[in-house]
């Protein structure tokens, strides 16, 4: 039996499925809409009463970008329990150490810089409450009785500098509070010179009426989609034309039942 390479078989790895035990007081959903060309990845883990859980857009094509995927998947699985797992913590400064090491995993991973914008968040049911690090992701937009709003706290993306200065924020979630995150695909999704958008993302949040975390991302998506379709006299339908490259949609929502 030959030799296994294991740089290669690294190389060569992909992320694991997402496996979560149900979540009493959560409702959280992540979908693709894509032949997943690009790096667009999330993953959760719960700890204890808490769930932690990421969404980045690693640049690069899907075969280089997976396998860096599939090493933040590595640590992130290995240090949320160690982290997390134990009683009374301080949210902030555990969700900033993850993002620490996420961040270092990245950059040993491709020995170079590599643009990953992130979010993180720590959603604690007991408390009602989203811990949150948007290090260099789209706006996050949030849902409660007081409107709709894109959430602060935004940093540098990962995967450029070694040392980074993280500062978590803390949103309170009420029943029936939702928050929707994406990436890049969706609100730069363009029609000619006009892209989809924040706003739209934003409206659609506005008039979305009450339904499941997989509700809200299938319609966001298929918003989205249908935004960019090319209409049947287009120049760019011709057979002659470079077709463009279409770039991912990732949708997650967050959604704490009533």
């Amino acid at each position: 039996m030959p030799a296994v390479d294991a740089d290669a078989f690294q190389l060569a790895r992909t992320p694991r499925p997402t496996v979560l035990p149900p979540l009493a007081g959560l409702d959280l959903h992540a979908l693709y809409y894509s032949a997943r060309t690009g790096g667009d990845f999330f993953d959760a883990v719960a700890a204890g009463p808490r769930v932690i859980f990421l969404l980045t857009d690693i640049a690069g094509p899907h075969a280089q970008a997976y396998p860096i995927a599939a090493r933040i998947q590595d640590t992130l699985h290995q240090r949320v329990p160690e982290l997390f797992g134990c009683g009374e913590i301080n949210l902030p400064d555990t969700l900033a150490t993850l993002a620490h090491a996420i961040n270092h995993t990245i950059l040993e991973a491709t020995g170079r810089a590599c643009f990953a914008p992130t979010f993180f968040g720590c959603f604690d049911p007991s408390l009602g409450i989203l811990c949150y690090l948007n290090a260099g992701g789209q706006p996050a937009i949030f849902r409660d009785t007081s409107g709709t709003r894109t959430l602060g706290g935004g940093s540098i993306p990962l995967g450029l500098f070694t040392h980074l200065t993280f500062e978590p924020a803390i949103q309170v979630f009420e029943p029936g509070a939702t928050l929707l995150l994406v990436t890049k695909g969706v609100p730069e999704a363009s029609r000619g010179q006009r892209h989809f958008g924040v706003e739209r993302l934003t409206r659609h949040m506005e008039t979305f009426m009450d339904g499941s975390a997989f509700d809200l991302c299938r319609t966001t998506l298929h918003q989205a989609h249908r935004f960019r379709k090319l209409p049947w006299y287009s120049l760019q339908r011709l057979p002659f034309m470079k077709p463009e490259r279409v770039e991912d949609l990732t949708a997650v929502a967050l959604v704490r039942p009533f």
